[in-house]
């Protein structure tokens, strides 16, 4: 079979060694004659398997015992509930950076449970740009800052991150996780969905800072408690076996090609691959503030939105997927995540010039 070259923000390309081994042990998962996905979750051969996801998770992102690392079901939406119930304290403020789609869904959903305070709104800007972390300071009686590291609809990608002393920053890192190396320590909380550089959607992973938990609500319900997932190791209920299984693998396979410093590296050459010819070229263009551009997720646009069209379909014909833009924005986006081989990013960039050639 001859693969298709796949742009999609999620769920998204894997890499074809892990698709080989889940085809591999999909029904005896190393001669135990049953499935992964048929085992009990409260031990055997998942226990061991899961334990195995979550120090790798730990290796290659340099998490200290200071955190918990688990997983949840619900995806990275549920968050947008589960973290506000669970850290606006009555009395205070929760601060939110709205940068687009994903975070201003979070803070809209927050709202609905407490106060917050936008420190920064980049709607003016249509979101193309952010604020520099150096700038960025919680407001008074702040139970907790929020950014989206990586904005998969606008394109845009916090390239450092702030330093908000005592009060616990939270960040959703859904579509640019292990891409690159990130400072754990500055954060109280880190989470995502997994579809994107991961695995396959239906797991969230959760990474927080045990003391966090001490500036917890009372009276939660049961599974919106980070304090109970925290106790049970996100083992509370069955967990989504599939795809944890899925990201062990995955995570086997970035520390066989550098860990996250060796992601950093595909990702810095396949990304100037792309940026590059929209830069080199007066036919397409970036809306984005070119300090936060994102690595992850190229938005680009044409002269019009027919040629938008005709570029679509004649991408499809070339066996091209996902390259729309989301129907928020339109436009044109490649989603390259660390599985995307770097010859399908040299692909597109010469399918682009060649149809600037055309019809430039």
């Amino acid at each position: 079979m001859e693969r298709k070259k796949n742009y999609f923000a999620g769920p998204s390309v894997m890499p074809v060694e892990v698709l080989e081994k889940l085809k591999e042990d999909m029904v005896d998962f190393k001669g135990q004659g049953l499935s992964m996905i048929e085992a009990s979750h409260r031990g055997g051969m998942f226990e061991e398997m899961y334990d195995q996801c979550l120090g790798l998770f730990r290796e290659l992102l340099g998490i200290s015992d200071e955190y918990d690392v688990y997983f949840l079901g619900g995806g990275a939406t549920l968050q947008f509930t589960m973290i506000p119930m669970n850290f606006l304290r009555p009395g205070t403020v929760a601060d939110y950076i709205r940068s687009g789609t994903w975070s201003n869904k979070a803070a809209d959903d927050a709202e609905k449970l407490g106060k917050v305070n936008y420190y920064y709104d980049g709607k003016a800007n249509n979101y193309s740009s952010l604020p520099d972390p150096k700038t960025v300071k919680p407001s008074k009686d702040s139970s907790y800052l929020y950014l989206c590291s990586n904005e998969t609809i606008g394109g845009i990608e916090w390239q450092d991150f702030p330093d908000t002393g005592s009060v616990p920053l939270i960040g959703d890192m859904s579509s640019d996780i292990f891409s690159r190396p990130i400072p754990v320590d500055k954060f109280s909380m880190i989470y995502g969905g997994v579809q994107k550089n991961l695995g396959p959607a239906g797991a969230t992973f959760v990474i927080m800072k045990k003391s966090l938990l001490e500036k917890q609500n009372s009276n939660l319900t049961a599974y919106m408690d980070y304090k109970l997932h925290s106790k049970n190791k996100g083992l509370y209920n069955t967990p989504p076996v599939f795809s944890i299984w899925a990201v062990k693998l995955v995570l086997e396979w970035i520390k066989a090609n550098g860990g996250t410093e060796g992601m950093l590296k595909r990702a810095q050459e396949k990304s100037s691959i792309i940026y590059d010819t929209i830069d080199n070229s007066s036919f397409f263009r970036s809306p984005v503030d070119a300090a936060y551009r994102s690595r992850m997720n190229i938005v680009f646009r044409l002269p019009s939105e027919e040629l938008e069209a005709k570029f679509i379909e004649e991408s499809k014909k070339a066996d091209m997927l996902g390259l729309k833009g989301h129907r928020s924005v339109g436009g044109l986006r490649a989603s390259i995540y660390n599985a995307l081989p770097v010859e399908d990013v040299e692909a597109l960039a010469q399918f682009m010039r060649e149809f600037e050639r055309k019809n430039g």
